[in-house]
């Protein structure tokens, strides 16, 4: 089999998470500069399999899209010219901060830790990875 990828999509810094092989677990990949995150994912796609795409779609409470999404839509517009053949969804990732922060308090990080933004990108990005697994699997 091959891999499901996640991408926590920010202006600055994006998180990454891909799945096993078996696409059983999400585990944190890395945290790359966005700037530097088409050479990344193609460069990792030449050695390893990546069957899907997920994609965190920021929305509002009231279930609008956010602001970022200006940002976003032009990257997954061009991830799909780049990549025709890999499919590409868009998974709701609200409270993935939230929920990324309180896992680093639960795995008793360090408040200087805690405080990595990085980290928490790559954190978010496999709570996004888990919960589309997780609705997979229902």
């Amino acid at each position: 089999m091959s891999r499901i990828l996640a991408i926590d999509y920010g202006r600055k810094r994006t998180g990454i998470a891909v799945t096993d092989p078996m696409q059983i677990i999400a585990n944190g990949l890395t945290t790359v500069p966005t700037g530097e995150l088409m050479d990344f994912l193609l460069d990792y796609m030449k050695r390893e399999k990546v069957e899907r795409i997920i994609i965190g779609h920021p929305k509002q409470m009231n279930n609008q899209d956010s602001e970022s999404m200006k940002y976003i839509v032009p990257f997954v517009n061009r991830l799909k010219k780049v990549l025709p053949d890999v499919p590409l969804e868009m998974v709701d990732e609200r409270f993935t901060s939230v929920l990324a922060h309180q896992a680093m308090l639960a795995g008793g990080l360090k408040k200087k830790d805690r405080q990595n933004k990085a980290l928490v990108d790559e954190i978010s990005a496999t709570i996004i990875l888990q919960s589309y697994l997780e609705s997979k699997r229902m």
